[in-house]
């Protein structure tokens, strides 16, 4: 099978195989809805993708949020460093 997932196309014919794509009416399933019957779809679509996400365990989460912790920590420190250096340099400067 080499066709990917979602195809429309029929092997045999290389043709899409929808009514709607025969028919001609452009949206195929998605142009017979309304307002709310989209916004429903799109809902449903969002709890899909949802589903497929792979949530990290507490262990894995308290070790990124350390690690994020020690990195502006980290960053905190060297701009205080830097903007104390260029502070002593513009008043040596300036005087």
């Amino acid at each position: 099978m080499t066709e990917a997932l979602g195809s429309t196309a029929t092997p045999e014919s290389g043709r899409p195989d929808d009514e709607a794509a025969k028919k001609g009416r452009p949206g195929g399933k998605r142009g017979k809805k309304g307002p709310f019957g989209r916004l429903a779809l799109f809902y449903r679509q969002i709890v899909a993708e949802l589903r497929k996400v792979v949530w990290p365990s507490r262990n894995q989460l308290s070790t990124y949020t350390t690690v994020v912790i020690v990195f502006v920590v980290i960053m905190i420190g060297l701009v205080t460093l830097i903007d104390y250096g260029f502070n002593e340099a513009v008043k040596y400067i300036l005087g």
